[in-house]
């Protein structure tokens, strides 16, 4: 079979608080409000392409897995218990060609930049196309949910008790926005997996985020998120080998006896 050739040109790229893969929320829909900025390439009069897109809610967007190098004809989702899927079944980013699609909410357009909220892809991933979500097209109430149906994994309530919410805070005020990716990953439950890098001692465990560590305890379909610590050690914070911003956290709470 002989096919013509396909090749497409990033138009922009999409900010967003996730510079990881495991920090990533797996869906849309898990992202929550997580805030994001498309910003178009100038010089292509892609501003007359946005006008009116301000008059929709939601928008597809179409991107590039640009850290994917190879893909997988099976893959494991965070979402199945029952062994690997076919990658064509599931939304996982290792694909022959690497291309996501999201749905996103428009809070702004100006100039070059869409503001957005709920993405789930990595920081600077490249845009390919935006196109408004159509309601009456594009919903499809009676549309099946596939193997999910016969494989079902309710998301997991996460919760903070006021020390984690004033660490998150905290964080958040000096750049670090960490609260989405703590749910987004802890709401496929306390399980180590693939995607989430989990230790547990009984009821209680340890989420590693980069190099931050997540302290929670396991309840009743439930994860309480108690507090949140530094991934360097008191050796690399006082020998002035940690970054200022850990050094100056594992200062105002100093981390508890928690695996790491």
């Amino acid at each position: 079979m002989t096919l013509p050739d396909a090749v497409f040109s990033p138009i922009g790229v999409v900010r967003t608080p996730f510079s990881e893969r495991r920090e990533a929320p797996r869906q849309p829909y898990a992202a929550g409000e997580a805030p994001g900025t498309i910003e178009l390439i100038p010089g292509h009069r892609y501003e007359d392409a946005l006008r009116d897109l301000d008059q929709w809610t939601h928008l597809w967007l179409l991107y590039c897995f640009h850290l994917n190098k190879h893909w997988r004809p099976t893959v494991l989702p965070p979402r199945s218990r029952q062994g690997r899927r076919g990658v064509f079944s599931t939304r996982s980013p290792h694909r022959p060609n690497p291309i996501g699609l999201s749905v996103l909410r428009i809070v702004r357009v100006e100039g070059l930049r869409v503001e957005v909220l709920g993405v789930d892809m990595i920081d600077q991933s490249p845009v390919l196309d935006i196109k408004p979500y159509v309601p009456f097209a594009d919903a499809i109430p009676e549309a099946g949910t596939g193997w999910i149906a016969a494989d079902p994994e309710p998301a997991w309530e996460v919760q903070w008790t006021p020390l984690s919410n004033g660490q998150l805070d905290w964080l958040s005020d000096r750049g670090v926005a960490l609260r989405e990716p703590i749910t987004a990953a802890l709401a496929l439950g306390p399980q180590a997996h693939a995607y989430r890098r989990i230790r547990r001692d009984g009821p209680r465990g340890t989420l590693s985020l980069k190099d931050w560590r997540v302290a929670f305890t396991v309840l009743d379909h439930a994860l309480r998120v108690d507090r949140i610590d530094t991934g360097y050690r008191t050796a690399q914070i006082v020998s002035g080998e940690a970054p200022s911003l850990h050094a100056e956290f594992a200062l105002r709470h100093p981390a508890a006896d928690s695996p790491r």
